[in-house]
């Protein structure tokens, strides 16, 4: 009887120990570290960046005439402004230099495109209620009208965007000359008016870029991946449009000074955007 229960004491004392084993082996695997708070967490729509514009690689130039980006401040009699007449175009000043002045003498004004019939973006400080005229012209490399037309002066100085006309159209791979005018003196059609030029090029997109345009959700997304490729005149008149549609967007307001204010046009980037 004494040797049945010696037995029965080894037996429970083997069983036990190696469930304790286990027990403690297993406990590491089923302690559930507490869970640390994400500080600064964004959602998709947030962490999208600002639209930054990058010059294309190419065309290397698009003409051989340079550019004029601000007007005059004060020429045929207009009043005097505290902001230029601007075409709201990137500028890319050239390393070729005045020896008189040592500063560059010529530069690329303009972008591309790949719409058809692009919008063209302008600070106009003259308003309606001047006696002052304004005239857009589009002409082809060789000098010819593609589009000649009056414009309507702003009721405030203002943003303002010109579209081309129904008969007028710009061809892939060719690079055009366009001008808005300012003329405060009537009387004399010999005066030199106050004006702005550049070139614009109309291009296909590129397979990646079309490719990461048609993926984007956002349409912001669209506007910055287009600006990123060079193509100005495109995101600036989405990212225009949609300010016209959400005119109290003030995310929409940042993404218009951030994508002006890379190229330099920080005096404009804040100033109204009339429809």
């Amino acid at each position: 009887m004494k040797w049945m229960l010696t037995i029965a004491l080894i037996l429970s004392s083997v069983t036990y120990y190696p469930a304790k084993v286990t027990a403690q082996t297993q406990q590491p695997a089923t302690t559930k570290q507490p869970v640390q708070p994400t500080k600064g967490k964004t959602s998709p729509q947030q962490r999208s960046s600002r639209p930054v514009f990058v010059w294309s690689k190419t065309p290397s130039r698009l003409s051989t005439i340079s550019g004029r980006r601000a007007g005059m401040a004060s020429r045929d009699n207009c009043p005097a402004v505290p902001t230029a007449l601007t075409a709201l175009v990137p500028l890319r000043e050239e390393q070729k230099v005045s020896k008189q002045t040592d500063k560059p003498i010529s530069g690329i004004v303009g972008g591309l495109t790949t719409s058809e019939r692009p919008t063209f973006w302008f600070y106009v400080p003259y308003t309606q209620d001047l006696t002052v005229s304004a005239e857009f012209i589009l002409q082809d490399s060789a000098g010819n009208d593609i589009s000649r037309n009056a414009i309507a002066l702003p009721p405030q100085p203002s943003v303002i965007g010109v579209s081309l006309p129904s008969n007028a159209s710009l061809q892939i791979g060719k690079t055009y000359r366009w001008y808005l005018k300012v003329r405060c003196n009537q009387q004399q059609i010999a005066s030199v008016p106050i004006y702005v030029e550049g070139d614009i090029q109309r291009v296909n997109l590129d397979s990646r870029v079309m490719q990461q345009s048609q993926a984007a959700v956002d349409p912001r997304q669209k506007v910055a991946i287009y600006a990123a490729n060079g193509i100005w005149f495109d995101s600036l008149t989405m990212l225009a449009q949609m300010r016209h549609k959400n005119p109290n967007d003030a995310s929409l307001a940042w993404d218009w000074q951030s994508l002006l204010q890379s190229v330099n046009l920080d005096n404009v980037a804040t100033a109204p955007l009339v429809k």
